[in-house]
């Protein structure tokens, strides 16, 4: 079975970290971050990885798919870090900093940021973002990268909507590479952002998978089409639609129908 291993004491120095657990097999890295963030005595910023994640989720309770030891992560940060703007800022923040680190990482790809929470190459997903702020002002970011596996091995449901490092360039990306590189630009980003929201703007239209483009908001039952002309302050949506300029601030591209709710791991 293919592994990737992580040097933890390399990494703890490199990326800034002050807790990180490596686990062979999690329900949710989500759920294991909950927990330390709930512990006062949990030293921040507290990085969980697991080689195996049993329940990973999505946004409105769609499952994630990925194969074993992609990287599968959930960060918890102090409030003083990610303090001031609301989640959809820090998800679409989280989202530039990782399409930023795996375009220099894996040059062949131009990652693209979709509203609200997915990275894509070539209109696939290949990582998405979960951002939870908690009481107390701690933040968690639940992050899924398909640095490894290929997209033949996932559900029939959804193997034409994602795609992996492997499908892209033949090979896997290292999980501590990545983290190496993604961690600090993200603690970066995140600090400018906090203190100037407006700084976050161009370095996201540059990497906007949606700018100019007409897409589709699904709210319930509730459809939305307009042209995307980029992203507010405040992390929303802005389109044009035949009824003037709305802004978005919930919401999925995804219709209902195509949310994948799991199955059967391969």
């Amino acid at each position: 079975m293919f592994t990737d291993p992580i040097d933890a004491r390399a990494l703890l120095q490199v990326a800034g970290l002050a807790t990180f657990e490596h686990m062979p097999h999690v329900g949710s890295t989500m759920e294991r971050a909950r927990h330390l963030a709930a512990d006062p005595q949990t030293a921040l910023p507290a990085l969980v990885v697991a080689d195996r994640q049993l329940q990973g989720r999505g946004q409105r309770g769609a499952r994630w798919w990925q194969a074993d030891c992609s990287l599968a992560m959930s960060l918890v940060v102090a409030g003083g870090v990610a303090g001031g703007p609301p989640p959809a800022v820090w998800s679409l923040a989280c989202g530039v900093a990782l399409a930023e680190s795996l375009a220099a990482l894996v040059p062949e790809i131009d990652p693209l940021v979709r509203w609200p929470n997915d990275v894509e190459v070539g209109g696939r997903k290949i990582a998405g973002i979960l951002v939870e702020a908690l009481p107390g002002g701690r933040v968690i970011f639940g992050v899924g990268v398909n640095t490894t596996g290929s997209s033949t091995g996932a559900p029939a449901e959804i193997a034409a909507r994602l795609v992996t490092i492997p499908d892209l360039v033949g090979t896997s990306l290292p999980r501590g590479r990545l983290l190496a590189d993604f961690l600090p630009r993200l603690f970066a980003l995140l600090a400018v952002t906090a203190a100037d929201p407006a700084a976050l703007l161009p370095r996201q239209r540059a990497r906007c998978s949606l700018d100019g483009e007409v897409v589709t908001i699904h709210r319930g039952d509730e459809r939305l089409t307009g042209i995307c002309r980029g992203i507010a302050l405040d992390g929303a949506l802005l389109l044009d639609t035949p009824a003037g300029r709305v802004v978005v601030r919930s919401g999925s591209l995804t219709p209902p129908e195509q949310v994948w709710r799991g199955g059967p791991r391969r």
